[in-house]
Protein backbone atom coordinates (compact mmCIF):
# COMPACT_ATOMS: atom_id res chain seq x y z
CA UNK A 1 0.00 0.00 0.00
CA UNK A 2 1.20 3.67 -1.17
CA UNK A 3 -0.25 6.33 1.49
CA UNK A 4 -1.28 9.80 -0.51
CA UNK A 5 -0.13 12.75 1.24
CA UNK A 6 -3.03 15.60 0.47
CA UNK A 7 -2.10 19.21 0.60
CA UNK A 8 -4.17 20.93 3.37
CA UNK A 9 -6.28 24.07 2.35
CA UNK A 10 -6.77 26.42 5.24
CA UNK A 11 -9.43 29.21 5.69
CA UNK A 12 -8.88 32.90 6.68
CA UNK A 13 -9.61 33.64 10.20
CA UNK A 14 -11.39 36.50 11.15
CA UNK A 15 -12.94 36.56 14.27
CA UNK A 16 -11.66 38.69 17.16
CA UNK A 17 -10.14 36.28 20.03
CA UNK A 18 -10.12 36.95 23.99
CA UNK A 19 -7.99 35.16 25.83
CA UNK A 20 -9.30 34.93 29.36
CA UNK A 21 -7.57 33.81 32.61
CA UNK A 22 -9.65 32.73 35.08
CA UNK A 23 -8.95 31.81 38.45
CA UNK A 24 -8.67 28.06 39.49
CA UNK A 25 -11.68 28.16 41.53
CA UNK A 26 -13.82 30.44 39.89
CA UNK A 27 -17.31 28.42 39.19
CA UNK A 28 -18.71 31.88 37.41
CA UNK A 29 -16.83 33.80 35.13
CA UNK A 30 -16.48 32.11 31.88
CA UNK A 31 -20.72 31.12 32.21
CA UNK A 32 -20.92 34.64 32.03
CA UNK A 33 -18.47 35.44 29.17
CA UNK A 34 -20.29 32.21 27.33
CA UNK A 35 -24.06 33.65 28.05
CA UNK A 36 -23.08 37.08 26.40
CA UNK A 37 -20.46 35.76 23.29
CA UNK A 38 -22.84 32.53 22.42
CA UNK A 39 -24.36 34.38 19.37
CA UNK A 40 -21.53 36.50 18.20
CA UNK A 41 -18.77 35.95 15.87
CA UNK A 42 -16.02 36.13 18.73
CA UNK A 43 -13.33 33.10 20.58
CA UNK A 44 -13.45 32.63 23.94
CA UNK A 45 -9.96 31.03 24.86
CA UNK A 46 -9.68 30.75 28.85
CA UNK A 47 -6.80 29.77 31.06
CA UNK A 48 -6.49 29.11 34.61
CA UNK A 49 -4.40 30.76 36.76
CA UNK A 50 -3.96 29.03 40.07
CA UNK A 51 -5.13 30.45 43.17
CA UNK A 52 -4.43 31.19 46.97
CA UNK A 53 -6.65 30.62 50.20
CA UNK A 54 -7.17 32.12 52.26
CA UNK A 55 -8.23 35.43 50.40
CA UNK A 56 -5.69 37.84 51.22
CA UNK A 57 -3.45 40.54 49.74
CA UNK A 58 -0.30 38.55 50.03
CA UNK A 59 -2.17 35.63 48.46
CA UNK A 60 -3.56 37.56 45.26
CA UNK A 61 -0.20 38.82 44.87
CA UNK A 62 1.66 35.56 45.16
CA UNK A 63 -1.10 34.01 42.01
CA UNK A 64 -0.01 37.15 40.06
CA UNK A 65 3.74 35.76 39.62
CA UNK A 66 1.98 33.13 36.77
CA UNK A 67 -0.19 35.94 34.80
CA UNK A 68 2.69 35.62 32.04
CA UNK A 69 2.71 32.01 31.72
CA UNK A 70 -0.84 31.07 31.43
CA UNK A 71 -0.95 34.39 29.41
CA UNK A 72 1.67 32.97 26.98
CA UNK A 73 -0.21 28.79 27.43
CA UNK A 74 -3.32 30.35 25.43
CA UNK A 75 -2.76 30.30 21.90
CA UNK A 76 0.64 29.59 21.88
CA UNK A 77 2.47 32.40 19.55
CA UNK A 78 -1.04 33.39 17.91
CA UNK A 79 -1.91 36.90 18.62
CA UNK A 80 -4.87 37.41 21.25
CA UNK A 81 -6.87 40.61 20.47
CA UNK A 82 -7.80 40.97 24.01
CA UNK A 83 -6.86 39.44 27.22
CA UNK A 84 -9.03 39.82 30.31
CA UNK A 85 -7.65 38.99 33.71
CA UNK A 86 -10.87 38.28 36.00
CA UNK A 87 -10.05 38.96 39.43
CA UNK A 88 -11.02 42.36 41.17
CA UNK A 89 -9.65 42.22 44.27
CA UNK A 90 -6.35 40.65 42.31
CA UNK A 91 -5.97 43.58 40.03
CA UNK A 92 -6.32 45.82 42.99
CA UNK A 93 -3.90 43.83 45.17
CA UNK A 94 -1.46 43.83 42.74
CA UNK A 95 -1.66 46.86 40.61
CA UNK A 96 -2.53 47.87 36.89
CA UNK A 97 0.66 48.19 35.84
CA UNK A 98 2.24 45.21 37.18
CA UNK A 99 -0.18 42.77 35.86
CA UNK A 100 -0.14 45.02 31.96
CA UNK A 101 3.55 44.12 32.59
CA UNK A 102 3.20 40.50 32.82
CA UNK A 103 0.61 39.88 30.28
CA UNK A 104 2.71 41.61 27.53
CA UNK A 105 5.92 39.76 27.89
CA UNK A 106 3.03 36.96 26.75
CA UNK A 107 0.88 39.01 24.40
CA UNK A 108 2.89 42.11 23.44
CA UNK A 109 0.60 42.88 21.00
CA UNK A 110 -3.02 42.02 22.65
CA UNK A 111 -5.13 44.64 24.56
CA UNK A 112 -5.50 44.25 28.26
CA UNK A 113 -8.98 44.81 30.53
CA UNK A 114 -9.64 43.75 34.35
CA UNK A 115 -12.68 43.87 36.24
CA UNK A 116 -11.13 47.28 38.73
CA UNK A 117 -10.21 49.34 35.20
CA UNK A 118 -13.46 48.52 33.59
CA UNK A 119 -15.28 49.11 36.65
CA UNK A 120 -13.82 52.85 36.37
CA UNK A 121 -14.59 53.14 32.79
CA UNK A 122 -17.66 51.89 32.80
CA UNK A 123 -19.22 54.64 35.86
CA UNK A 124 -16.82 57.62 34.64
CA UNK A 125 -18.64 56.96 30.93
CA UNK A 126 -22.09 57.89 33.21
CA UNK A 127 -20.39 60.65 35.18
CA UNK A 128 -21.27 58.43 38.07
CA UNK A 129 -19.52 59.98 41.16
CA UNK A 130 -21.36 58.20 44.29
CA UNK A 131 -21.50 54.62 44.85
CA UNK A 132 -22.66 52.05 46.96
CA UNK A 133 -20.17 49.04 46.88
CA UNK A 134 -20.97 45.59 48.02
CA UNK A 135 -18.50 42.44 47.94
CA UNK A 136 -18.29 38.92 49.09
CA UNK A 137 -14.74 39.47 50.75
CA UNK A 138 -13.34 39.47 54.22
CA UNK A 139 -13.23 42.57 55.89
CA UNK A 140 -9.82 43.78 55.13
CA UNK A 141 -9.82 42.93 51.31
CA UNK A 142 -13.26 44.73 51.29
CA UNK A 143 -11.57 47.80 52.85
CA UNK A 144 -9.18 47.45 49.75
CA UNK A 145 -11.68 47.92 47.32
CA UNK A 146 -13.33 50.67 48.97
CA UNK A 147 -9.70 52.29 49.10
CA UNK A 148 -9.44 51.54 45.01
CA UNK A 149 -12.36 53.29 44.81
CA UNK A 150 -11.64 56.51 46.83
CA UNK A 151 -8.49 56.73 45.12
CA UNK A 152 -9.89 57.31 41.79
CA UNK A 153 -12.19 59.97 42.89
CA UNK A 154 -15.33 58.06 44.05
CA UNK A 155 -17.64 58.40 46.91
CA UNK A 156 -18.86 55.44 48.91
CA UNK A 157 -21.49 55.90 50.45
CA UNK A 158 -22.36 52.63 51.81
CA UNK A 159 -21.02 49.36 51.66
CA UNK A 160 -21.95 45.80 53.14
CA UNK A 161 -19.84 42.41 52.59
CA UNK A 162 -20.35 38.62 52.77
CA UNK A 163 -16.74 38.19 54.72
CA UNK A 164 -15.87 34.93 52.73
CA UNK A 165 -12.74 33.78 53.57
CA UNK A 166 -12.03 31.10 50.63
CA UNK A 167 -12.90 32.02 46.79
CA UNK A 168 -13.98 28.93 45.75
CA UNK A 169 -17.10 29.75 48.38
CA UNK A 170 -17.95 32.59 46.68
CA UNK A 171 -19.57 31.14 43.29
CA UNK A 172 -21.86 28.87 45.57
CA UNK A 173 -23.50 32.10 46.77
CA UNK A 174 -27.35 31.31 45.50
CA UNK A 175 -28.41 33.95 42.86
CA UNK A 176 -31.65 34.55 44.73
CA UNK A 177 -30.16 35.00 48.32
CA UNK A 178 -27.33 37.40 46.52
CA UNK A 179 -30.72 39.71 44.89
CA UNK A 180 -32.61 39.36 47.75
CA UNK A 181 -30.27 40.84 50.47
CA UNK A 182 -28.85 43.45 47.64
CA UNK A 183 -32.49 44.62 46.80
CA UNK A 184 -32.15 45.74 50.82
CA UNK A 185 -29.54 47.70 49.73
CA UNK A 186 -28.76 51.16 51.67
CA UNK A 187 -27.98 53.31 48.79
CA UNK A 188 -28.18 57.21 51.23
CA UNK A 189 -27.83 58.99 47.90
CA UNK A 190 -25.82 56.64 45.74
CA UNK A 191 -25.88 56.83 41.82
CA UNK A 192 -25.03 53.15 41.79
CA UNK A 193 -24.56 49.98 42.76
CA UNK A 194 -21.25 48.07 42.41
CA UNK A 195 -20.88 44.61 43.05
CA UNK A 196 -17.47 43.45 43.67
CA UNK A 197 -15.69 39.83 42.68
CA UNK A 198 -15.68 37.85 39.18
CA UNK A 199 -17.14 35.01 40.75
CA UNK A 200 -20.19 36.34 42.26
CA UNK A 201 -23.20 34.85 40.48
CA UNK A 202 -24.46 38.77 39.93
CA UNK A 203 -24.94 38.74 35.71
CA UNK A 204 -28.41 37.49 35.85
CA UNK A 205 -30.07 39.84 38.61
CA UNK A 206 -28.68 43.37 37.50
CA UNK A 207 -31.46 44.30 35.75
CA UNK A 208 -34.18 43.76 37.96
CA UNK A 209 -31.83 45.06 41.02
CA UNK A 210 -31.56 48.43 38.20
CA UNK A 211 -35.23 48.36 38.27
CA UNK A 212 -35.71 47.49 42.22
CA UNK A 213 -33.28 49.98 43.19
CA UNK A 214 -33.98 52.49 40.93
CA UNK A 215 -30.91 52.93 40.17
CA UNK A 216 -27.58 51.81 37.96
CA UNK A 217 -26.17 48.46 39.30
CA UNK A 218 -22.29 47.22 37.58
CA UNK A 219 -20.81 43.83 38.59
CA UNK A 220 -17.32 42.70 37.93
CA UNK A 221 -18.36 40.57 35.45
CA UNK A 222 -20.70 43.09 33.39
CA UNK A 223 -17.96 45.50 33.22
CA UNK A 224 -15.29 43.25 32.32
CA UNK A 225 -17.40 41.99 29.58
CA UNK A 226 -18.65 45.17 28.65
CA UNK A 227 -14.82 46.49 28.65
CA UNK A 228 -13.46 43.60 26.50
CA UNK A 229 -15.98 43.97 23.82
CA UNK A 230 -15.10 47.97 23.55
CA UNK A 231 -11.67 46.66 23.05
CA UNK A 232 -12.22 44.19 19.79
CA UNK A 233 -14.56 46.81 18.53
CA UNK A 234 -17.45 44.92 19.32
CA UNK A 235 -20.71 47.60 19.70
CA UNK A 236 -23.82 45.31 19.84
CA UNK A 237 -27.02 46.40 22.10
CA UNK A 238 -27.01 43.28 24.31
CA UNK A 239 -30.21 42.78 26.69
CA UNK A 240 -30.98 41.54 29.76
CA UNK A 241 -27.72 42.43 31.80
CA UNK A 242 -28.13 45.94 33.28
CA UNK A 243 -28.12 49.86 31.14
CA UNK A 244 -24.04 49.45 30.52
CA UNK A 245 -24.89 46.55 28.06
CA UNK A 246 -27.29 47.94 26.44
CA UNK A 247 -25.33 50.86 26.20
CA UNK A 248 -23.11 49.67 23.59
Amino acid sequence: MKSKKITPKFKKYNFPKIGLIVLSSDYIIEKDFQTILKEKNIDLFVNRIESFNPLSKKNLIKMSKNITKVTKDILPGERIDCVAYACTSGTIATGYKSIKDKVKKAKANSKLTTPSTSSISALKKFKIKKIAVFTPYPKKLNDEVLDFFKQNKFIITSNSYFDIKSDVNIGKIDSEYLFKVLSNTKLNGAEALFISCTALPALSIIDKLEKKLGVMVFSSNQTLIWDTLNKIGEKNFIKGYGKLLRSN
